[in-house]
């Protein structure tokens, strides 16, 4: 290995000699897929979450990353990539959407709640809405993440909403929080962030997004601590100011608090400053949340 520096991992700071045993590890388990090497390294290094399961999807990004540099080298890729795959958006049946459009209130169609995805058929539906109705698209998560539906009691689903882990860098909110580096380190895991959210566009209710919007702060940090074992402390969300003006979540009372830099949500090495800036909005999720934070 090339550097002998500690390298940040997720809030973990890998040290000259964990680097070394993970060298080792490589050389003495090259027949390992690269899956299997990530699962190594974390037993070995207790790279684990809250709940006690391993970090292996960061885990493998990390080490990867490390190739990336040249630090280490890896076993190559098992098997090709599979081409022309199948979106999610194609897999959506005739039946996925009402014929009719939904209109109304929440008062008379309510009252809101949120679903867990839980089922295969439930993520095929989630996954094809998102891909076929958020200007997004679907991505598969990165890290720890929860899946919801927004439901009418009246009507049924209506709306996607997904909660994934946070930047891992915003200058407007760690400023906020009053953050330095090494508390930042520590307190990230207690922060989440809403990534998706999508109502229908059949859907024409009124109100209905911030309702819905309130209710994932009402449950989320109960949901989060059932799944991971941490209690979060903060809700953040990024608004494209070039698409939206960020009504729903200043109606349900999520604070603005300025925009990105641009960088994108994981860019650790500066490489994309000014591309795409955004609104920032936290909404904390218990009093004395950003105190909280702050002294974590």
């Amino acid at each position: 290995m090339s550097e002998k520096v500690h390298v940040q991992f997720f809030g973990i700071a890998a040290s000259p000699k964990e680097l070394e045993l993970i060298e080792g590890i490589i050389k003495d388990c090259w027949g390992l897929s690269r899956s299997e090497l990530a699962c190594t390294v974390c037993e070995l290094l207790g790279w684990r979450r809250p709940n006690g399961g391993l970090k292996m999807v960061e885990c493998r990004m990390f080490l990867e990353r490390l190739e990336e540099k040249g630090m280490l080298r890896l076993p190559p890729p098992r098997g090709p990539r599979k081409r022309n795959r199948v979106r999610p958006a194609t897999l959506l049946k005739e039946e996925d959407l009402p014929p009719e459009p939904v209109e109304g209130t929440v008062a008379e169609l309510g009252p809101v709640n949120l679903e867990i995805v839980k089922t295969q058929e439930d993520r095929r539906l989630w996954r094809g809405w998102i891909d076929q109705f958020h200007y997004l698209g679907y991505k598969v998560p990165f890290g720890a993440h929860l899946s919801y539906f927004v439901c009418l009691e009246k009507v049924g689903r209506v709306g996607c909403i997904q909660v994934s882990s946070p930047a891992w860098r915003m200058k407007v909110r760690d400023a906020w929080i009053g953050w330095d580096d090494k508390q930042r380190l520590r307190g990230l895991q207690h922060i989440v962030q809403n990534s998706r959210f999508l109502i229908l566009p059949h859907v024409r209710v009124p109100n209905l997004a911030s309702t819905a919007l309130a209710a994932l702060g009402r449950r989320i940090a109960d949901d989060w601590h059932a799944h991971y074992g941490i209690r979060p402390l903060l809700l953040e969300t990024f608004v494209d100011v070039a698409r939206f003006k960020g009504t729903i979540y200043k109606a349900a009372n999520w604070i603005p608090l300025g925009l990105t830099t641009g960088r994108g949500r994981m860019d650790r090495e500066w490489k994309r400053v000014g591309e795409a800036p955004k609104d920032v909005y936290v909404f904390p999720l218990c009093r004395n949340a950003r105190e909280k934070l702050k002294r974590l």
